[in-house]
């Protein structure tokens, strides 16, 4: 196991490099009584608004502007929102990129990787069955990987989500973050360092941090649920799970149902229109999993927003090229040249 070692130093040092290319995304304030629970006083960090509509953006940038890039370009495996980051960055720094993604990725994330011109294969029922296949193409091409978690550079660009938090509210208290390999959460618990309590909530299919954390270290657990796009991968990053061990206060494990009644929470109160895993971290507090203190104030990062909920054109009842989904010759089959 890897005695990983991230800084605020670091951390600071790669929001400066990836700065021009973020988003600051925004956060709002709110009460658990707009929401029809307890009075609490919340604050929403709206990382659904960053790049490629997830908080991976940062660490996708991170690393191509990091690392040597080799002239065949990067290579990643995603169940959606790290493949559609890395392809928006890969286009604005002008480097090829292919992009594996298992068949449980949503038509929107499909739809965004192909949007920024990286070639697409869709392959394999989860995401680990698209990371071996993003390994093999790797070894095969000479492409540099680009992991979606367990990556030190991808750990640090998300470690600038915290920096950003403690700039536009320096009194928190503790912060729900949802989990699925840990580089969004192990980032992020690296910055604050034990000075805002960190909470992981995870979806009770997909116990990754939960289950390893019980054992003293990553394991295989089922990945399932309705956030299996983004939050169920087979086990947490090795690098991600000593911090996780150091600056991590627990787990909260919330249901299918109470996800999708956060989503629509959130919407009903306040206009977001979250994906199942970015609404998961505020599943804790609406379900009751967790419990805040009188007087604690408590940020929930909303981490993604790439999903199909809100679709225009068919609510207006137009069908047009413009809202199908890719066509083949840009979605390869898992048979295709490279899987």
């Amino acid at each position: 196991m890897p005695d990983t070692h991230i800084d605020r130093d670091q951390i600071i040092a790669t929001e400066k490099i990836i700065r021009p290319h973020i988003r600051r995304t925004p956060i709002i304030e709110a009460d658990g009584r707009d929401f029809g629970i307890d009075s609490v006083p919340l604050l929403f960090k709206l990382e659904l608004l960053q790049h490629s509509g997830s908080f991976k953006a940062r660490g996708a940038f991170a690393n191509l502007l990091l690392r040597k890039i080799p002239r065949a370009g990067v290579v990643a495996a995603s169940g959606g929102n790290h493949g559609a980051a890395v392809a928006y960055a890969a286009m604005k720094l002008g480097v090829p990129a292919k992009i594996f993604v298992p068949t449980v990725a949503s038509p929107e994330k499909i739809a965004r990787i192909c949007s920024y011109g990286a070639e697409l294969v869709v392959t394999g029922e989860r995401y680990a069955d698209s990371l071996q296949a993003s390994e093999r193409w790797a070894a095969e091409s000479g492409a540099l990987a680009l992991h979606a978690y367990d990556q030190l550079e991808t750990l640090l660009g998300q470690g600038s989500v915290g920096l950003e938090l403690e700039q536009q509210s320096p009194d928190l208290d503790s912060l729900l973050v949802a989990v699925g390999g840990g580089g969004l959460i192990g980032g992020v618990a690296s910055w604050y360092a034990n000075r805002v309590k960190i909470v992981g909530v995870e979806p009770e299919a997909s116990p990754t941090l939960h289950n390893a954390l019980q054992a003293g270290h990553p394991v295989d657990s089922p990945a399932g649920g309705i956030a299996a796009d983004s939050l169920a991968p087979k086990q947490v990053g090795a690098l991600m799970f000593p911090l996780a061990q150091n600056f991590i206060s627990g787990v909260t494990l919330v249901t299918d149902e109470a996800i999708q009644q956060a989503q629509q929470a959130l919407w009903k109160a306040l206009r977001i229109v979250a994906e199942p895993g970015g609404a998961a971290a505020f599943a804790a507090i609406l379900s009751g999993r967790y419990k805040p203190q009188p007087g604690e104030r408590v940020g929930v990062l909303v981490c993604g927003g790439n999903t199909a909920a809100v679709d225009f054109a068919r609510a207006a009842g137009v069908t047009s090229k413009e809202h199908s989904l890719p066509s083949a010759s840009r979605v390869a089959s898992p048979s295709s040249k490279g899987d």
